[in-house]
């Protein structure tokens, strides 16, 4: 067993300092999975990795329970509350600026590359939601390679199935999403 797979068993049974073992072990990798999920976020977003990881962080350390006992578990749980916060940033400011058309989200098949074109990401939390009602498994799916920047391996891992179910709904879910995105952009 891992020292991150010990330090957060021993945090879901209610030890706080194992957290603040947790942090050091952890904060680099956040903070690559972070860059690179802000690296596909519109031209000049101003949300910054470090912010992104540190209030990630902050309601990650906000659950009263946690039931994390992999690493795989816990870095899912921080790619939704990258989502989240991307989401609740993308808010507020179209609240600002009304009808700010961002552009359509392109899915690569290789999350690590930059060359993803910016994300509307209100489009694609809506389609998430969407995609959720009709497949929870693949919406998570999208969730983890998207926001966490997890290898087909690693998501196999972190929702407990195979590499080859993930890679066959990682193909579907990418579909599905384009279709839905690219109507609601009028391509």
């Amino acid at each position: 067993m891992g020292e991150v797979t010990q330090l957060l068993e021993a945090w879901s049974r209610g030890d706080r300092s194992a957290l603040d073992a947790l942090l050091p072990l952890i904060y680099a990798d956040l903070r690559r999975r972070a860059h690179n999920c802000l690296g596909r976020e519109r031209d000049g977003h101003t949300l910054q990795t470090t912010a992104l990881v540190h209030e990630a962080y902050l309601k990650l350390v906000g659950v009263e329970h946690p039931n994390w006992t992999t690493r795989g578990q816990f870095l899912a749980v921080a790619a939704h509350a990258m989502r989240e916060i991307l989401v609740d940033y993308a808010r507020t400011r179209n609240a600002a600026k009304r009808g700010a058309g961002a552009p359509l989200l392109m899915i690569s098949d290789s999350i690590e590359s930059h060359t993803v074109d910016s994300v509307d990401i209100l489009a694609l939390d809506r389609a998430l939601e969407q995609l959720s009602a009709l497949d929870e498994r693949q919406a998570r799916i999208v969730e983890l390679r998207y926001f966490a920047g997890l290898n087909i391996e690693d998501t196999s891992s972190a929702i407990n199935a195979s590499p080859a179910l993930v890679k066959r709904e990682w193909r579907t879910a990418r579909a599905w999403l384009y279709s839905q995105l690219s109507a609601g952009s009028g391509r």
